[in-house]
């Protein structure tokens, strides 16, 4: 692969995907694999400052095009004009978009193109549901499906809808979260204090304050653990555009709750925490469930999407998505009873163990790129 470009293009991300094609870039570089990246200002400021890679190596160059974070036609027009005549320009070995809406923009950008480099799409989530948002990334996983030469899924049911949808060559994409180290026992201490509930059990939920993380389901939970005693804290960290609306349901409902916003000592706040809760509504490989498995929390989600997958029947307490009933009686379950917590805590590192790595995940993307430049087909 040495001696082969590869762009990468993305759209206004958030911060798992970014962190994803930030890494992938960075094992690309380390192996001597000139990089570009293409995408939004924003998102290379945040991702891709000064274009270094890991250790100090040189993580190439990046190229601002906006590729909106809904679909706005005149605007998704020019970025495709654009793109066209940077790859041009670039004339990549491979090309790695990333997401719905920037494959089918890099589809259509490299349409007609003689010679045409292969194309690899990486679907991270579902589309939206029904009505109008549904009707249009229905087309957009259309266009991914019959005009990429790959399609990467980050869970089996987004492998099986892009199947459906007349993708012939599906392959399965790793999405390892990064390895911190444990935290000292003085930030775990910090962080429990911080939180300033004495004795009072803890349950901790980490994301993006979206729709997809299902925390309005969350909080209808907690107003059902409310006559428990002592009653649990609810801790929330992250910022979203549902911060106020998620506030106001807390208040109203009486939960004891502390929104934390955006924390960078998650792994001490996970090891104070005496239950991790993910109540998503879908998700493909969430970092913070993998985090969660590597410090040996006892850890209550959803079962949709690829966090099975990473869980196991044993890794989780696994709840139907949007049932704030049954995630209610899961932490509860969990809190009243230590020898659960501790079963779930021994299973989490065992599953840890198995997770893939970043590692893993270069070398799976540079077995991909040598299979599409060299014409091999992929094994049945």
């Amino acid at each position: 692969m040495t001696g082969v470009r590869v762009a990468y293009v993305v759209g206004t991300v958030a911060g798992g995907t970014g962190e994803h094609v930030a890494m992938l870039a960075r094992g690309c570089a380390a192996r001597g694999i000139a990089v570009t990246v293409i995408g939004p200002g924003r998102t290379g400021r945040r991702f891709f400052p000064a274009g270094a890679g890991a250790a100090g190596a040189p993580q190439g160059s990046f190229v601002a095009l906006g590729i909106a974070d809904r679909p706005r036609p005149a605007r998704d027009a020019r970025a495709g004009v654009r793109l066209r005549g940077t790859l041009a320009r670039l004339r990549p070995g491979v090309v790695h978009a990333h997401g719905l809406r920037a494959g089918a923009v890099a589809a259509l950008a490299m349409a007609g193109r003689r010679p045409r480099g292969p194309l690899a799409v990486t679907v991270h989530n579902a589309p939206p549901g029904g009505g109008a948002p549904g009707a249009v990334y229905a087309v957009l996983e259309r266009i991914v499906a019959h005009r990429a030469d790959v399609v990467a899924c980050v869970s089996a049911d987004l492998a099986a809808r892009m199947r459906g949808r007349g993708a012939t060559d599906v392959c399965r994409a790793l999405g390892p979260a990064v390895p911190a180290p444990a935290p000292a026992g003085q930030a775990v201490a910090a962080a429990r204090a911080g939180l300033g509930e004495g004795s009072h059990p803890v349950v901790l939920a980490v994301g993006r304050l979206a729709p997809q993380k299902g925390f309005c389901t969350l909080l209808a939970a907690a107003a059902r653990w409310r006559d428990r005693d002592p009653a649990p804290l609810l801790a929330l960290a992250g910022l979203g555009p549902l911060d106020q609306e998620l506030r106001a349901q807390a208040d109203a409902a009486g939960i004891r709750a502390r929104f934390l916003g955006q924390r960078d000592d998650v792994p001490a706040l996970l090891a104070a925490a005496d239950v991790v809760v993910v109540p998503s509504v879908w998700e493909g490989q969430p970092l913070i469930v993998q985090e969660a498995l590597r410090a040996g929390r006892p850890l209550v989600a959803s079962r949709v999407g690829g966090i099975p997958e990473l869980t196991g029947e044993d890794g989780a307490v696994l709840v139907p998505p949007g049932d704030a009933g049954a995630l209610a009686t899961a932490v509860r379950s969990v809190l009243d009873a230590p020898g659960l917590a501790a079963t779930l805590s021994a299973a989490a590192l065992a599953r840890a163990a198995a997770l893939p790595t970043q590692q893993d995940a270069v070398e799976a993307a540079l077995a991909l790129y040598q299979r599409m430049t060299s014409g091999t087909p992929a094994a049945a």
